[in-house]
């Protein structure tokens, strides 16, 4: 099992940085092109819609397995947030493992639209790379969330979970966590 946690810890270091990298190089990127075009009035910056581009399908496809790990994506919980804790226990692990079948099949969709994406040889305009290269992180992000959604799924039937709820591998669901007391030095105004 402490092979398991070293290589689940490997891969959360490994998402941080590629999330990471992808948000500064988007922002150099844009920065960099209005500064060249607007300052300097050159194009220096050509490729940077494309870097930008590819930056962003990394960013989004890669951020959904690690939005999932932390248990941080968007939720419309009117009627979990309302409902006792054996039904919130069942809806999340209902939730969490057709979320994963989903990512699953649109994993394997987008491999199939790599594939094709390969098949046909196009390059992109500017940096003249194959444009495969893009969209190879597509189905990469769908298969990564898909297991972190099998992670979420598994975390709420051991005894870890025995009296909480969880959204995330780690991260407990909010109606779980100890209520705390609010005093008025806490409130910043």
């Amino acid at each position: 099992m402490k092979v398991f946690h070293w290589i689940d810890k490997i891969v959360m270091k490994l998402e941080e940085f590629i999330l990471s990298f992808a948000i500064i190089l988007i922002s150099i990127m844009i920065v960099g092109n209005v500064i060249a075009r607007e300052v300097f009035n050159s194009g220096a910056f050509y490729f940077a819609y494309e870097v930008s581009k590819f930056a962003i399908v990394i960013a989004t496809f890669m951020g959904i397995a690690y939005a999932a790990r932390k248990g941080r994506h968007i939720s419309m919980s009117a009627f979990y947030d309302f409902a006792p804790f054996k039904v919130r226990k069942v809806m999340m692990i209902i939730i969490n493992f057709i979320t994963a079948i989903v990512m699953f099949l649109m994993a394997y969709y987008s491999y199939n639209l790599v594939m094709f994406e390969y098949s046909t040889g196009a390059i992109t305009t500017s940096l003249e790379v194959p444009r495969y290269l893009m969209a190879v992180f597509i189905p990469i992000g769908f298969l990564t969330a898909g297991i972190q959604f099998l992670r979420n799924t598994y975390v709420n039937f051991t005894a870890k979970a025995k009296d909480k709820v969880y959204l995330g591998i780690d991260a407990v669901d909010y109606n779980d966590q100890e209520k705390k007391d609010v005093k008025l030095e806490d409130i910043s105004v």
